[in-house]
């Protein structure tokens, strides 16, 4: 099964800070020596990422319009052709109280779900005919969202940001589903609760901090499941509960997928 070491370009969306940032580092020092483009909206933080080797950057908010996420597209395929997998790390979370109704900012609400669903889908869109040109040339690419455990098991705290990460997965499932017969791989990785700043304007990361994984540890299990290729890659609580909801699930998309593909 081909792996991340088969990656000869890695764009990592959401790089500056946390797992994007983890991911695009340890992706740079694999042996196989792939080119790291870093992305995210703080340039002085993507700055210091290119500090010499094979990493280069791209400024680029993804909440934003679909003819923008087009010409970013555009722009970096005709900059890195030899781009052959894409991590999708950019995410914002936002506490709703439902028992509060009158407190739920909507603007919030927006924002959360086109960064972490709605320019997700266009992006993979926009890309997808490059990695089909690549895949009719015998060479593998990857898609690699990055969801949550909690898409499987929502936290109420957070239930917008639960419900994308859980339209996210279903859509892996389906990608990968479609794609089968391509080389075009789909790596879903599922964290569990991580060493961020994700919870930082919350207020709350001096309470979670007693209880998530640190991020280097994150780091080697996520890595270990790209390199072997893996479809589907939870890490520390999400294995539990991947295991018990979701074991045979991808079989019987595949099934019903044959079924009605008349």
């Amino acid at each position: 099964m081909p792996g991340i070491r088969d990656a000869k370009c890695v764009l990592v969306l959401g790089a500056t800070s946390g797992i994007g940032r983890a991911l695009a580092l340890a992706i740079h020092d694999l042996d196989s020596k792939p080119t790291v483009i870093v992305s995210g909206r703080r340039q002085d933080r993507l700055d210091e990422l290119a500090r010499g080797g094979r990493i280069r950057t791209l400024c680029v908010d993804i909440n934003t319009t679909e003819q923008n996420l087009k010409k970013f597209v555009g722009d970096t395929l005709s900059k890195y052709p030899d781009l052959d997998a894409v991590i999708f790390s950019s995410g914002v979370q936002h506490i709703f109280d439902f028992t509060k109704p009158e407190s739920i900012d909507l603007s919030k609400f927006d924002d959360e779900i086109r960064t972490n669903y709605i320019s997700v889908f266009k992006l993979i869109v926009f890309f997808l005919p490059h990695f089909l040109k690549l895949s009719d040339k015998g060479r593998p690419s990857f898609i690699v969202p990055i969801t949550s455990g909690l898409s499987i098991v929502p936290s109420a705290r957070v239930p917008d940001y639960c419900a994308t990460k859980a339209a996210l997965h279903s859509l892996d499932m389906s990608l990968r589903t479609q794609l089968s017969a391509t080389k075009v791989q789909v790596m879903e990785i599922l964290p569990p609760l991580v060493e961020s700043e994700l919870h930082d304007h919350q207020g709350r990361s001096p309470y979670l901090s007693k209880i998530w994984m640190p991020l280097d540890e994150f780091t080697k299990h996520a890595m270990q499941g790209l390199i072997r290729g893996d479809p589907h890659i939870p890490v520390g609580t999400s294995v539990k509960n991947f295991e018990q909801y979701e074991q045979g699930k991808q079989e019987t998309v595949q099934q019903l997928y044959k079924k009605t593909d008349a």
